[in-house]
């Protein structure tokens, strides 16, 4: 019955590092960076498409 228990307190704590890693990954800066640049570059393409229709 010990080996139960531990194996599931390992399994627990994997789970836990797991998660601590996905929160870490989505909320690091360098992440941040990479999707508020997407986020900008789509806006400025969809200005320049606006302004071509424009001149048209």
């Amino acid at each position: 019955m010990e080996i139960d228990v531990l194996s599931f307190l390992l399994y627990g704590i994997l789970l836990s590092a797991v998660f601590a890693g996905l929160i870490i990954y989505f909320f690091s800066s360098k992440r941040k960076d990479k999707v508020e640049k997407a986020k900008y570059r789509m806006l400025e393409d969809d200005d320049e498409q606006e302004n071509k229709e424009e001149k048209k």
